[in-house]
């Protein structure tokens, strides 16, 4: 049998003709009909799923009615799934609790997405977007979803179609769907007002650098659990915890009538998972019995109306025509000083009313 030479060089390329090339970029630019979307999301097809929050995620004009018919019809089909908030500083160990957490509720049969929110450069704008390697078993588990998203420009550490996306899981029949925020220090109150339960997660012994913002994240949370509770950390993590749940009593009472509690956990032994579990089922019971868990969807559903609103009217305004061309001319005047921001802004305004239809 001959052997080739290994010096010898094999031209790929050579098997390849610029028509190959080009039909190949053709069929990667196509995109599914939205009826065939749809028909995949509701059978439970991911991989139609994942197209679909790209296509919700775009900001491609011409994607922008697919996109909200999509939406639209998916809306008819969403189950009550739980929406679960997940925050805490980096390095509390969020995405491996998540796992744990993850892990522990599909070996029950239930089916769990995880939207992951990456931060995104200011500068460069990218995104890592590594949640799929940090949650590696959870994301090749049958019964789970994993999908990282960048940040971009969005406060409160959520992307910018997070809620869109929460619908589209949904309508693909996903029980649990766990959001996990990029992490404190900017305002929550974004992925507080599309979850259900808002879930806080500390280590002990962090000192008091979070004392700045500590009032308001707590205030917000349901349940506080202290992660890392193993080895050395268990005596430290008790500490913690009376500390935290005498903190916690100094605040007012919820209108949802429920007492946030504190636990302690190891995502890494599996310790104290299960009730966590039960106490996000127990807040569910209460909030649901006391019809707290109903008023609160239709206040977020009132939320993200007018902030869909706000949302649509930026993006109008800035992919207009004359106001792409007339905005590097005010930002030049504004950087030499030739015109104030304000002047420049009402310009901008006046220009964008005056050639609405």
């Amino acid at each position: 049998m001959l052997k080739k030479d290994k010096s010898e060089k094999v031209n790929n390329t050579e098997n390849f003709s610029p028509e190959v090339f080009k039909k190949i970029q053709q069929a990667r630019k196509l995109q599914p009909r939205t009826e065939e979307l749809i028909s995949s999301i509701l059978s439970g097809d991911v991989g139609a799923l994942s197209r679909a929050i790209t296509l919700i995620e775009s900001n491609n004009p011409n994607h922008f009615a697919n996109a909200k018919a999509l939406i639209n019809v998916c809306l008819s089909h969403t189950k009550q799934s739980i929406r679960i908030g997940i925050t805490g500083v980096p390095g509390v160990g969020k995405s491996t609790f998540i796992e744990a957490f993850g892990k522990h509720l599909t070996r029950q049969g239930k089916k769990v997405a995880v939207l992951t929110i990456d931060p995104s450069s200011s500068i460069s704008h990218g995104s890592i977007l590594g949640d799929k390697t940090r949650m590696e078993e959870l994301a090749k588990d049958s019964n789970a979803y994993v999908r990282p998203s960048a940040s971009g420009e969005t406060l409160g550490g959520v992307a910018r179609k997070t809620r869109e996306t929460i619908t589209l899981c949904e309508a693909a029949g996903f029980d649990i769907i766990i959001i996990e925020t990029v992490g404190v220090g900017q305002s929550e109150i974004a992925v507080h007002s599309m979850v259900d339960f808002f879930l806080l997660l500390q280590i002990a012994g962090a000192g008091d650098e979070l004392q700045g913002i500590k009032r308001g994240i707590m205030e917000m949370a349901d349940a506080v659990v202290i992660n890392k509770a193993d080895g050395d950390n268990v005596a430290k993590a008790i500490v913690a915890k009376t500390e935290l749940s005498r903190a916690l009593h100094l605040f007012p009472p919820k209108k949802s009538e429920w007492t946030p509690t504190v636990s302690t956990c190891s995502a890494k032994t599996q310790e104290g998972i299960t009730e966590i579990e039960q106490i996000i089922v127990n807040y569910i019971e209460t909030t649901k019995n006391n019809g707290y868990f109903d008023r609160k969807r239709a206040e977020q559903n009132e939320y993200w109306l007018l902030e869909t609103i706000n949302n649509q009217l930026k993006e109008d305004f800035f992919n207009h025509p004359e106001i792409r061309d007339l905005l590097e001319k005010t930002k030049k005047a504004v950087q030499n000083n030739e015109s104030s921001p304000f002047a420049a802004a009402q310009l901008l305004l006046e220009t964008y009313f005056k050639n609405k239809p």
